[in-house]
């Protein structure tokens, strides 16, 4: 098809609805232009200031705003419209006000994080050396108890002063180091090393399903750092299985890929990254990036669940190891990102008073993370990653994008109901002690549009009914 006019669709990497909007345009034959947001983060102001709407994909006739993906599938499914659209875009140049093509040079040029080489780790040839030793074997202490591939620290101490000629004040600060450091751990959970008759384990000899098992002679980056690296990476082999319809994922694909190859190999520096003295902005960043590529990590290599009970069991199995503990996916939203709330269908907390995970979680819970773990809403906030420097605006933007679809939220005004998303409801105690402090929040989080001034309407009237909207758990494989 011959165009004298231009069409633009701003999009970002990972993002169905993108894809979704981009193969309707090459069905139909229309060709386009791919501005990436990802790419080229510096127009993202002027596409906001264009649309005054802060989600991707926005596409762009010449200077006419057509707007995300179910505004394109609405014109397309109108034929006279449609039809009209394509004659302007046939016959007509774009002119002064269209949007306009970013300089190639300007683009982000970042590196890949699967292309990262670490600085090795000065104790991992300890380690190397102590596997060697022959003090690693089954001990047992009384009767009944056993403790597999193990080794007292009296034992170490004994070793390091023989073949490293150290005094013993020097071994047991090595010892120290070996469970600062998250190469090992008291057999019962302590965090203190001493030479006497006490049990240590290598935490690559521990028993474990975690997802990222394993050792890693990487010298620990900043969290920060790395959580981000891990999503990124992630977010672009889930990009590249992705169908061209945005629809679903090739599962089965990834996990034959060497690039997962990559990804699994990057995982396992999480095992020692040093958490516990991170900030709240940096735990927020680093938790959320995590959490949602273990989700896609976990449905690579289990299989996504498929079933009421399978979901019970996979949010509460599946688990990485970060800092020398495990976190199961419960773990990061409930206990560190939520500051150890009871979940959903939970009992207790999730970290006991003497659980030393208890040090990780934020103080206080951040109701916006809802927003950014596992985006399910019709439109995607143009950000797929996020840092802890900004990490408010960029949740946000996630919650505004949320709200913004009919996922989100729904408002009928002549029956004076607001609905919203179950996630509303199953963690309301996030977002306020009633349904009306709830409406409040939603309202105060929602960008300027129609539907805000709607739901403050109601609000004001102090008549509306609230409701909540069944959740779809579809399969996207």
């Amino acid at each position: 098809m011959e165009l004298k006019g231009r069409v633009i669709v701003y999009s970002i990497l990972g993002c169905p609805h993108c894809m979704r909007a981009k193969n309707t345009l090459q069905e139909l034959g229309v060709p386009y232009t791919d501005i990436s947001l990802d790419k080229f983060p510096h127009v993202r102001a002027d596409v906001q200031s264009r649309t005054q709407r802060r989600t991707v994909p926005q596409i762009f006739f010449n200077e006419k705003h057509i707007g995300g993906n179910d505004d394109l599938q609405t014109l397309v499914s109108n034929k006279e419209d449609f039809a009209a659209a394509l004659e302007v875009l046939k016959t007509t140049s774009p002119g002064p006000d269209a949007p306009s093509i970013p300089d190639p040079s300007t683009a982000v040029k970042s590196a890949d994080p699967g292309d990262f080489v670490c600085e090795p780790d000065e104790y991992a040839e300890l380690v190397q050396d102590l596997r060697k030793s022959g003090i690693i074997k089954d001990h047992r202490s009384g009767l009944l108890r056993s403790y597999k591939n193990s080794f007292s620290g009296k034992d170490f101490v004994d070793w390091v002063v023989k073949t490293k000629q150290l005094d013993r004040e020097r071994a047991v600060e090595m010892g120290q180091a070996l469970i600062d450091k998250h190469f090992g751990h008291h057999v019962k959970g302590g965090e203190l090393f001493q030479d006497a008759d006490i049990y240590y384990r290598l935490l690559e000899d521990d028993d474990t399903s975690a997802l990222n098992s394993g050792s890693s002679d990487c010298d620990p980056r900043s969290a920060g750092a790395l959580g981000e690296d891990i999503r990124k990476l992630i977010l672009k082999i889930y990009n590249s299985f992705l169908s061209s319809d945005g629809k679903k994922v090739n599962y089965k694909g990834i996990g034959e890929s060497s690039e997962f190859e990559q990804y699994i190999h990057l995982t396992k520096e999480l095992v020692r990254v040093q958490i516990v003295e991170a900030s709240r902005e940096e735990k927020l960043a680093f938790f959320i990036n995590v959490y949602n590529a273990l989700v896609i990590h976990a449905n690579v290599t289990m299989g996504p669940p498929v079933n009421l009970w399978q979901r019970y069991k996979f949010f509460n199995t599946v688990r990485y190891i970060i800092g020398g503990y495990e976190y199961s996916l419960q773990d990061i939203e409930n206990g560190v990102l939520r500051a150890n709330r009871k979940g959903i269908g939970m009992f207790t907390r999730p970290f006991g008073s003497s659980d030393p995970r208890i040090k990780v979680a934020l103080t206080e819970h951040e109701p916006l993370i809802h927003f950014a773990l596992v985006c399910g809403a019709k439109s995607c906030p143009p950000i797929k990653t996020y840092s802890s420097e900004g990490i408010y605006e960029q949740l946000k933007l996630a919650a505004e994008s949320f709200l913004e679809g009919d996922d989100g939220c729904q408002v009928d005004m002549s029956k004076k109901t607001i609905k919203l998303s179950q996630i509303l409801k199953w963690y309301s105690l996030d977002f306020g002690k009633n349904k009306e402090e709830v409406v409040e929040w939603v309202h105060k989080h929602m960008a300027e549009s129609e539907k805000r001034s709607q739901v403050g309407e109601l609000l004001s009237s102090k008549n509306f009914k609230l409701s909540h909207m069944p959740y779809d758990w579809g399969i996207n494989s």
